[in-house]
């Protein structure tokens, strides 16, 4: 007896709640993604098939149309490279799911998982100078409640090389300077480690946690409200910063600087004081110290010095001499 196709919806379903959450135990920024993604391509197959996503069918999922929704990403909707193969890479997990769970559709499962990741050129890192660092994080107003708050924020990510998601997630409970002056981030991939602290920071943060919420749960750096900063809050208040510094450090004019432009250069300056490349994958919380290497590439001067210390094999330059009085006379031309 042939066993009922599943229906697309309730696979959709069971994607998510099954085989992320409950299975593979994805964080709440991955499933994020990944809704994100279907909610774009249910979007575009409505408009292209005039399919409500409830009745979408998984054949109507087939490689041409997954090629057309890739292209429509970055021609229409401007999206990059990478945002582009982040979308494929939750379509390919989730047809990898479904090919266990309805058989039948493999022929079309398999033509969508050979669509490959685009290719594209890595910029080489940006980070800034310790100087720039500096100025930055004494712009904030310290005389108001955000302005002490951003000081904090700011020293703390420079000091941990956080990702803004692991700074705006950070509770008082994960602040620990008692015995030891020490940060508990929860990064990617539920994956955890513990930063310390400079006594700078520590001192900061002990100073900034009597006026907020002391509660355990509570968000070390929250809003007006009360309630966490967002992305978007940390990466204005860094806008912020950075144009109040610039008139005291006129090379900031022009810099593109994000919150991962702070944990890019506290890589980089681990790197230039001498830090090795592995404990510096830990201190970022990198999967596998590989990733760090992309510092090592963007670190010129510290090229510059490994060439200093080889001795160039070329041989020593001498003037050319014509060996015959035509050759000497044509060389006068």
């Amino acid at each position: 007896m042939r066993t009922p196709q599943i229906g697309f919806a309730q696979l959709v379903q069971d994607y998510f709640l099954r085989r992320l959450i409950q299975q593979r135990g994805c964080s709440t920024r991955t499933v994020e993604s990944y809704r994100d993604a279907f909610e774009l391509l249910f979007s575009f197959i409505e408009q292209r098939l005039g399919k409500p996503p409830s009745t979408i069918e998984l054949a109507d999922l087939h490689a041409p149309l997954v090629l057309d929704f890739l292209d429509h990403l970055e021609t229409e909707r401007g999206n990059s490279v990478r945002t582009r193969n982040a979308r494929l890479a939750a379509i390919h997990s989730f047809m990898r799911y479904a090919a266990v769970r309805d058989p039948a559709s493999l022929p079309i499962i398999h033509q969508v998982l050979a669509i490959p990741a685009k290719r594209f050129d890595r910029p080489i890192l940006g980070y800034l100078t310790r100087e720039q660092v500096a100025a930055i994080l004494a712009a904030p107003d310290r005389g108001t409640w955000s302005g002490r708050r951003d000081a904090v924020l700011l020293a703390t990510m420079y000091n941990t090389g956080a990702r803004v998601s692991e700074i705006t997630s950070l509770r008082v409970r994960d602040v620990l300077l008692e015995r030891q002056s020490a940060v508990h981030l929860h990064g990617k991939g539920r994956k955890q480690r513990v930063i310390p602290l400079w006594k700078n920071t520590a001192n900061e943060l002990r100073a900034w946690l009597k006026q907020i919420n002391s509660t355990p749960d509570a968000p070390v750096f929250p809003n007006r409200t009360g309630a966490p900063m967002t992305r978007s809050g940390v990466r204005d208040r860094l806008n912020r910063a950075v144009a109040a510094a610039e008139p005291s450090c006129p090379s900031l004019r022009g810099q593109h600087v994000t919150p991962h432009t702070i944990r890019h250069s506290t890589a980089m300056h681990l790197l230039q004081s001498g830090t090795d490349l592995a404990v510096i994958a830990l201190w970022l919380g990198h999967s596998s110290p590989a990733v760090t290497h992309g510092y090592l590439e963007a670190d010129l001067a510290a090229k510059e010095t490994v060439l200093r210390r080889l001795t160039d094999p070329s041989p020593t330059p001498t003037r050319y001499r014509p060996s015959d009085k035509l050759l000497a006379f044509l060389d006068t031309l």
